[in-house]
C-alpha cells in the first residue's frame, strides 16, 4: 500500500534516512536525488512514471490507499478479471481466475480508463451536479433571508394588533369606570335624598 512518507525507499532499506523529491507510481515509493538517477537510468526502471513529491502528498487519502501489488502473493498487478472486477496478480489469475475467460492486461484497462467518455461523462456530471449544488445553496440563503424578513413583517403585525387591542381595552376601560362612576354617584344621590326623607 503506498504510503505519504517522505523518506526514500531505496535508502531505507540500507537504513539510510534521506528525504525523497519524487514518488515512483510504478514501484510504489519515493526515491531521493541519487535513487532517482539511477531509477531513470536503470533499464528495469527507466520508463516508470515519477511524479514530484509534493504532488503526490497533496493526493486524496483513498487515492494513496489504492496499492499495486497484491497482498496476498506480494507480486505486482498485471492483470486484471473482469468478471470479478479486480486486479490480479499473475499467481492470483492461477489460483484464482483460471476458470475465468474476460482476463485482459491491467495497462489496458487503465489506458482505456483514462480516454473513455465514461470518465468524461462522470466529469461533466459531477460540473453538473456541483453547479447544481450551488443553486440549491444560494436558493436555501435566499429562502432564510426571505423567511427572516417575513418574521419581521409577522412580528410588526403582531405588536400593531396588540397595541390597537390595548388601546380598545383601555378605551373600554375608562368607558365602563365613567359608567361605574356615574352609577356611584347617581346611588349616593338617592341614598342621600332617602335619608333627608327620612329625617
Amino acid at each position: 500500500m503506498a504510503t505519504s512518507s517522505p523518506s526514500c525507499g531505496v535508502c531505507d532499506l540500507r537504513h539510510n534516512t534521506k528525504p525523497s523529491i519524487v514518488w515512483c507510481t510504478e514501484c510504489d515509493e519515493g526515491l531521493c536525488t541519487e535513487c532517482q538517477e539511477h531509477h531513470s537510468l536503470s533499464k528495469a526502471s527507466r520508463n516508470h512514471n515519477v511524479i514530484p513529491i509534493n504532488e503526490y502528498q497533496k493526493l486524496p487519502i483513498d487515492v494513496l490507499k489504492i496499492t499495486q501489488y497484491c497482498s496476498i502473493h506480494d507480486e505486482k498487478f498485471q492483470i486484471y478479471c473482469q468478471k470479478h472486477e479486480c486486479p490480479c496478480c499473475s499467481k492470483c489469475v492461477v489460483e484464482s481466475h483460471k476458470l475465468c475467460q474476460d482476463i485482459v492486461n491491467l495497462d489496458d484497462v487503465i489506458q482505456n480508463a483514462k480516454t473513455s467518455n465514461a470518465l468524461s461523462e462522470i466529469e461533466e456530471t459531477l460540473v453538473e451536479v456541483t453547479e447544481n449544488l450551488q443553486k440549491i445553496r444560494h436558493h436555501q440563503q435566499n429562502n432564510q433571508s426571505t423567511l427572516k424578513e417575513k418574521r419581521k413583517e409577522i412580528e410588526k403585525e403582531i405588536k400593531k394588533t396588540r397595541m390597537k387591542i390595548n388601546s380598545h381595552l383601555d378605551k373600554l376601560q375608562d368607558d365602563l369606570m365613567k359608567q361605574l362612576y356615574g352609577l356611584e354617584e347617581k346611588r349616593k344621590l338617592e341614598n342621600m335624598s332617602v335619608i333627608v326623607i327620612i329625617r
